[in-house]
C-alpha cells in the first residue's frame, strides 16, 4: 500500500458524488489503481476515469480524489501516463465543482513537478498540459516553464511549452517577444506553436506576414490539433484562420482542408473555394458540397474535371456528379440528367447521396435550376412516372393534366401535383383524393381542399389525431396552408401560441394571420422569434417568409433582419449539406426584400 493512502478513510466518500451517484466506491478503486496486478490496476483506472471525469464532467468526488491520484502518479506501479491524463481531465473538466477541482489539482502539482524532467517525453508533455489546464492557479509555475523551455530538447515538448507559456503568461510584451524570437526556431513545430499563439491575440484582419509564418511552419511539419489538450482560451491554427476569410483562403491555397468550412462560415466565398473543392472531390458527399457551392454562382462554364465522376462505376458518384453539373449549370447538364434517367433509372430515383439527401434529388434540381428549359426532363417523368420525381410536374401543369391517370394511380405521392392543378385535376382525381383523405392521409386531404375547395376532410384528419400536441401542431400546418378554409381549427392553433418554444409560437401566429388577416397580435409574435435570436438556424426562414407575406417589418425585428441582410458571415446554418442551395442565401434574399419593402413604403408615405 502506498504511503499515506490510509488517510483516504478520513473522507466521507458516501457524502460525495461522482457520475454514478455516491462515491463510496472511490477508495477501493484508488487502492486497486495502486495494485501490482496489471489487470486489476487497468480496470480500476477505467472506472476512475468514467466516474470522476465522465465525458468531461467532474464532480465533488473528483476534487477529493486528486491528491491520491497525484500520489499514485508519482510512486505507484505501472505507467504514470493514465494517472496524469486523469489529473488533466480533472483540471480541464466542467461542472459545478470545476473551481474546487482545479484548485485541488494545482495544490497537488508541487509534489509531482519533478515529472516535468521525466525521461519519458509523453510524461513531460502530460505535465505541461496539466499545468496549462490549471490556468490562473498555475501562474506561480511560470518560471519553471520558462526554464524547461530553455532546457528541453524534444520538439513536441518544446512546442507544448511554447503554447502553455502563451496561455499563462501575464505579460503581453514578454509573451510577444518570446514568440517572435521563436518564429525562427529550427523546429517547425515550435515555430507553428509560436505563430499560433501570436495569431490567437492578433487583431483582425490577421497580419499577412504572421499568417505566412504559421503556414510555412505548418507546411514543414503538418499537425492536426483538432483534439487538443488545451483550455478554452486556446485557438487552434485552422480555427483562428477561419476568423479571417482571406487568411483562411491563403491556408486553402497552401493545402489546409478549409475550403468547405470557409464557404459554410462566410458569404460570397463560393467562387474562391470552388477550384479547391473540385480538385479534392472524391465521393458523393464531396460532389454534393460542390453542388451547394455551385448553386450560389452564375455558372454556365464547362467543368471537364467532372467527366471522370460522370463515368464512375459507382452509381452514387454518377448521380452526385450529375447533380453538381446541374447546380453549376454546366453546358449539356439537362442531357446528363436525361442520360442518367435512362441508364440508371432506379439509382437516380432512389439513391440517397448523403444520409440527409432526399432520394431522386437530381431530377427536381434540374427543373429548379433550368425552369421551362428542363421540359425534356419533365416529359421523361411523364413517360416513366416515378413517385420520387412527380413533384417536378407542378411546374408543368399542361403535362400533368395529360397524365392524370398515372397521377391518380400514384397517390398519395402525387397529391401535391394534383393540388397544384386545382379544379383542373378533375372529378376522378377528386374522388381518389377523397378516398385517401378518408383513410387519414393528411397530404391528400389538403390537396382535396385545393382541388374542390372542401377543407372538411383535412379538418377531420386533424381532429382524429389522438395526441393533443400532435393535433395542435398539425392544425398549425393545415391552417397555415389552407388559410380561411381552415378557420374552424383556430382554437387549436391559438393553443399553440402557448408553446414553450418561440419557433412554434411564431408558426402558430403566422397560421392565424393566414386565416384571419390579423397583424396587430400576430406580427409581434413572429418578430419575437427573430428579435430574440441566438444562433440563427433554418426555421427562421419561416418567420422571414411570414413577415414578407405580411409586408411588415416590426421595429423589434429590424436589427436581426438587418444582420441577416448584410452580415459577411453566414447567419443561418447550412447543416446538413444535401446538395441544395445554402439556406442562408434564401434568408439573405428575404431579409433584403423586407428592408427594401419597408424603405419603399416609407418613401411612398413621404
Amino acid at each position: 500500500m502506498l504511503d499515506g493512502i490510509d488517510d483516504m478513510d478520513d473522507i466521507d466518500w458516501a457524502a460525495l458524488e461522482h457520475a454514478y451517484g455516491p462515491a463510496d466506491d472511490v477508495p477501493g478503486l484508488l487502492r486497486a489503481a495502486g495494485s501490482v496486478d496489471v489487470r486489476m490496476r487497468d480496470a480500476a483506472l477505467d472506472e476512475l476515469f468514467s466516474s470522476l471525469c465522465h465525458q468531461g464532467t467532474i464532480y465533488s468526488a473528483t476534487a477529493a480524489a486528486v491528491p491520491f491520484i497525484a500520489r499514485l502518479a508519482l510512486d505507484g506501479p505501472g505507467s504514470r501516463l493514465p494517472l496524469l491524463w486523469l489529473l488533466h481531465g480533472a483540471a480541464d473538466g466542467t461542472g459545478r465543482e470545476y473551481r474546487q477541482v482545479r484548485r485541488a489539482v494545482a495544490a497537488a502539482l508541487p509534489a509531482v513537478l519533478g515529472l516535468v524532467a521525466d525521461e519519458d517525453r509523453s510524461v513531460r508533455r502530460a505535465m505541461v498540459w496539466i499545468v496549462a489546464a490549471c490556468e490562473d492557479a498555475s501562474l506561480p509555475l511560470l518560471p519553471l516553464l520558462r526554464a524547461r523551455l530553455e532546457e528541453e530538447e524534444d520538439a513536441e515538448v518544446r512546442a507544448d511549452l511554447v503554447t502553455a507559456l502563451g496561455l499563462l503568461d501575464v505579460s503581453p510584451d514578454i509573451r510577444s517577444a518570446r514568440n517572435r524570437a521563436l518564429l525562427s526556431a529550427p523546429e517547425p513545430l515550435v515555430r507553428t506553436a509560436a505563430a499560433t499563439d501570436l495569431l490567437r491575440t492578433a487583431p483582425l484582419p490577421l497580419p499577412p506576414d504572421l499568417v505566412e509564418s504559421a503556414l510555412d511552419a505548418h507546411e514543414a511539419a503538418p499537425a492536426d490539433d483538432t483534439d487538443h489538450p488545451w483550455p478554452a482560451s486556446y485557438r487552434p491554427l485552422m480555427e483562428r484562420l477561419m476568423d479571417d476569410p482571406d487568411a483562411a483562403l491563403r491556408g486553402v491555397a497552401r493545402g489546409l482542408p478549409l475550403a468547405w468550412e470557409l464557404t459554410e462560415a462566410w458569404r460570397e466565398r463560393e467562387r474562391d473555394v470552388l477550384p479547391w473543392l473540385a480538385a479534392s472531390a472524391g465521393g458523393a458527399e464531396d460532389l454534393c458540397r460542390v453542388a451547394r457551392v455551385g448553386a450560389a454562382l452564375e455558372g454556365g462554364e464547362p467543368a471537364p474535371w467532372l467527366v471522370p465522376h460522370l463515368r464512375s462505376k459507382d452509381p452514387a458518384v454518377r448521380v452526385a456528379a450529375t447533380l453538381a453539373a446541374v447546380r453549376l449549370r454546366v453546358p449539356g447538364a439537362i442531357g446528363l440528367v436525361l442520360r442518367l434517367m435512362d441508364e440508371l433509372p432506379e439509382e437516380a430515383a432512389t439513391l440517397q447521396l448523403t444520409p440527409f439527401t432526399a432520394p431522386g434529388t437530381v431530377v427536381p434540381a434540374a427543373v429548379e435550376v433550368f425552369g421551362t428549359a428542363a421540359e425534356p426532363v419533365a416529359r421523361r417523368v411523364v413517360a416513366r412516372p416515378r413517385a420520387e420525381w412527380l413533384d417536378v410536374l407542378r411546374h408543368f401543369p399542361a403535362l400533368a393534366v395529360g397524365c392524370l391517370d398515372d397521377l391518380v394511380r400514384l397517390l398519395p405521392a402525387s397529391a401535391d401535383v394534383l393540388a397544384s392543378l386545382g379544379r383542373a385535376a378533375g372529378p376522378v382525381a377528386a374522388r381518389a383524393l377523397r378516398a385517401c383523405a378518408g383513410a387519414g392521409d393528411l397530404t391528400a386531404a389538403m390537396a382535396l381542399a385545393r382541388v374542390t375547395g372542401d377543407a372538411g376532410p383535412a379538418v377531420d384528419v386533424v381532429r382524429a389525431l389522438s395526441d393533443a400536441v400532435a393535433r395542435r401542431t398539425v392544425a398549425v400546418r393545415v391552417a397555415g396552408e389552407l388559410g380561411p378554409g381552415a378557420a374552424v381549427l383556430l382554437p387549436l392553433v391559438e393553443e399553440r401560441l402557448k408553446a414553450p418554444d418561440r419557433e412554434s409560437r411564431a408558426d402558430a401566429a403566422a397560421a392565424i394571420w393566414r386565416v384571419t388577416g390579423r397583424k396587430h397580435d400576430t406580427a409581434p409574435v413572429i418578430a419575437d422569434q427573430l428579435a430574440r435570436r441566438g444562433d440563427l438556424h433554418q426555421p427562421h426562414l419561416g418567420a422571414l417568409r411570414a413577415l414578407s407575406a405580411m409586408r411588415l417589418l416590426p421595429a423589434e425585428a429590424r436589427p436581426a433582419v438587418e444582420l441577416i441582410a448584410s452580415s459577411p458571415r453566414r447567419v443561418v446554418s447550412g447543416f446538413p449539406c444535401d446538395g441544395s442551395p445554402h439556406p442562408d442565401l434564401a434568408a439573405r434574399e428575404l431579409a433584403r426584400g423586407l428592408l427594401a419593402l419597408t424603405v419603399h413604403e416609407k418613401w411612398q408615405r413621404g
